[in-house]
């Protein structure tokens, strides 16, 4: 009879957080691929265990899943476990899963820490509808290109990013989605050094130009707001001084506020300098 594949989640930083059923089902299984064998030993001698491990990362899935597979088929049940978090989110584990499902072995999840999930529910950004986009692309052109594709989405946004990489990732965010856009930057969740800021996209790189990035970061982006009926110029033009209240300039508030709210751009930007101008 076949064995199983457990996807069992990993504390993102607080080793506290591991379940007891985790727990158990570590111990049970006859042995466990990991992400990183050396992170998992951490964990193991926490939980006062000691289990045989085989590598599973992205490096080898290729070779590593099939090797699983057989050893689950000839009976035995393996424990799935990444550095930290949920097997298979942002991490190894998709394409082990899917080898299983089509091999018709059982594969059982169990409920537990993941990053995105923490980020959002402290962000104070709306949890009703959200997308999540993992890591973003390494190659700035390809990173940018999917950003601009978000750019309509009305729904919450999540992100995960390293340290090295967040400057980029929030100069990319604010063209692609405006400085303005609310966004909370969750870092180092969990840990000692947990930190959740809720700002802007400008705030968070104001930020951290003069702060070093450190730790593991997630993103969490405010969707853009549903578009208003079209030709509401008095709606356009009060957008417009909320846009301007916030700092930005009165070309890019009138743009912004003009895609927003179905009106042209010049015609609604010529108003406001006329309003501005009758002011003074």
């Amino acid at each position: 009879m076949a064995g199983k594949l457990y996807l069992v989640p990993t504390p993102i930083g607080n080793l506290g957080d591991i379940s007891r059923r985790a727990a158990e089902t570590l111990e049970a299984a006859d042995f466990l691929a990991a992400e990183d064998t050396r992170v998992t030993v951490k964990l193991l001698n926490h939980l006062g265990l000691k289990k045989p491990m085989t590598a599973y990362h992205r490096h080898n899935c290729d070779a590593a899943g099939p090797a699983i597979l057989r050893r689950i088929e000839a009976g035995e049940s393996c424990a799935l476990v990444t550095d930290a978090g949920t097997p298979a989110v942002s991490d190894p584990g998709e394409e082990l899963v899917a080898l299983c499902a089509a091999a018709g072995v059982e594969v059982i999840s169990l409920p537990g820490p993941c990053a995105l999930t923490v980020a959002l529910s402290v962000s104070g950004l709306p949890t009703g509808r959200f997308t999540f986009e993992g890591f973003l692309p390494l190659n700035k052109k390809n990173r940018r290109a999917r950003l601009e594709g978000l750019a309509a989405e009305e729904r919450t946004m999540i992100f995960y990013e390293a340290p090295h990489k967040l400057r980029a990732t929030l100069e990319d965010l604010g063209a692609a989605l405006g400085p303005d856009r609310p966004l909370t930057v969750c870092r180092e969740l969990t840990k000692l050094h947990e930190e959740v800021l809720r700002t802007t996209i400008a705030g968070a790189a104001a930020r951290f130009e003069s702060q070093e990035p450190r730790g593991e970061f997630v993103l969490v982006a405010a969707g853009r707001p549903p578009k208003a009926e079209e030709g509401d110029e008095d709606g356009a033009m009060a957008r417009v001084e909320e846009l301007r209240r916030g700092g930005m300039a009165l070309k890019a508030a009138a743009a912004q506020a003009a895609a927003e709210f179905g009106v042209k751009k010049r015609g609604l930007y010529n108003r406001a300098l006329r309003e501005i101008n009758g002011d003074e």
